[in-house]
């Protein structure tokens, strides 16, 4: 049996106004695996996953999340804080005081994985969308990530941009054994993953083979139109 890379059981989660956003939600990603989370604006994804990452505590229920947790936001401009590509990447790895070698070493393997390492000098304001993205994975990937979180990260990108960022991200995790879930609302991506799952108003509605749900969603689409 496959070992499980996130796990929820019964997750509950209220605002402090009361408002609930997720509802006894559980579900698994095994291990390894690339998964998509699905649903409408306001179904509570970005809620979920940054639960998952720690960043808000749950009402109550159970994660169990590998760790370390890398989390890609949906705008990178939000989580790069240095002002050059190497720097920004090396930051993440503070906290472990490794010495300056095995931190350079640790930085250049993680640009070669997503192909900045040319970069490494680069103005973070001088990258495009798509490259920022790929720097704000990297600083998970040098801090040995576990599991990925990624809150739609080709939500501000131009169409090849969103495609390549999501095949990328599919060959580090069958390279690396990553565990990756990504928040996700375009069809087209669907087919880069093992499985998806379907929220809907903080309810875990279906969860399952991609391109069943991929059809799902297009026949929900068409009926709303």
């Amino acid at each position: 049996m496959a070992e499980v890379g996130i796990e929820v059981k019964n997750l509950d989660f209220s605002w402090q106004s009361g408002d609930q956003v997720i509802k006894t939600c559980s579900l698994e990603v095994p291990q390894g695996e690339f998964w998509m989370l699905l649903g409408t604006n306001g179904s509570g994804k970005s809620t979920l996953l940054r639960l998952l990452a720690g960043l808000l505590t749950p009402s109550s229920g159970e994660i169990r999340v590998l760790q370390p947790v890398g989390f890609v936001f949906q705008n990178p401009d939000h989580q790069l804080v240095m002002p050059t590509v190497g720097a920004d990447v090396a930051f993440g790895l503070v906290e472990e005081k490794l010495p300056p070698k095995q931190v350079r070493a640790r930085v250049e393997e993680a640009l070669s994985a997503v192909n900045l390492l040319s970069l490494l000098r680069r103005p973070i304001y001088a990258l495009s969308g798509g490259q920022k993205q790929r720097v704000a994975i990297a600083g998970a990937l040098a801090r040995r990530c576990e599991v990925l979180l990624l809150d739609e990260p080709t939500a501000l990108l131009d169409p090849d941009s969103q495609l390549e960022l999501v095949e990328g991200v599919r060959r580090l995790v069958k390279s690396r054994g990553i565990t990756a879930l990504w928040v996700t609302h375009r069809l087209d991506e669907l087919n880069y993953c093992d499985g998806a799952f379907l929220l809907e108003k903080g309810l875990l509605v279906d969860k399952g083979e991609a391109q069943r749900l991929k059809q799902r969603l297009m026949e929900l689409h068409q009926e709303q139109s």
